[in-house]
């Protein structure tokens, strides 16, 4: 069973929202995972204070995904950047 660490896409067309999944390897890219670990929305949003940068929201359990890794779950190109960060 080889799983796989990658971005399941929700939202609206032009609108998108990711949940960040662990799921089988050969399943399809929004079929139900084995564990959701955290979400990314990649279209930016302006501080509460309306100063600064518009910001990217990510939002990650890291310990259950150091353990998925550990495992022996491969991240897809996507995930591995959200990760790394």
């Amino acid at each position: 069973m080889v799983l796989k660490i990658r971005l399941a896409r929700f939202g609206r067309r032009n609108a998108p929202f990711y949940n960040i999944v662990v799921a089988q390897a050969r399943t399809a890219r929004n079929s139900k995972p084995l564990e959701v670990l955290g979400t990314y929305d990649p279209i930016p949003k302006t501080q509460p204070g309306g100063e600064g940068k518009p910001i990217k929201d990510i939002k990650l359990d890291t310990s259950r995904a150091k353990y998925w890794l550990g495992v022996g779950a491969q991240p897809s190109d996507p995930a591995w950047r959200l990760l790394s960060m």
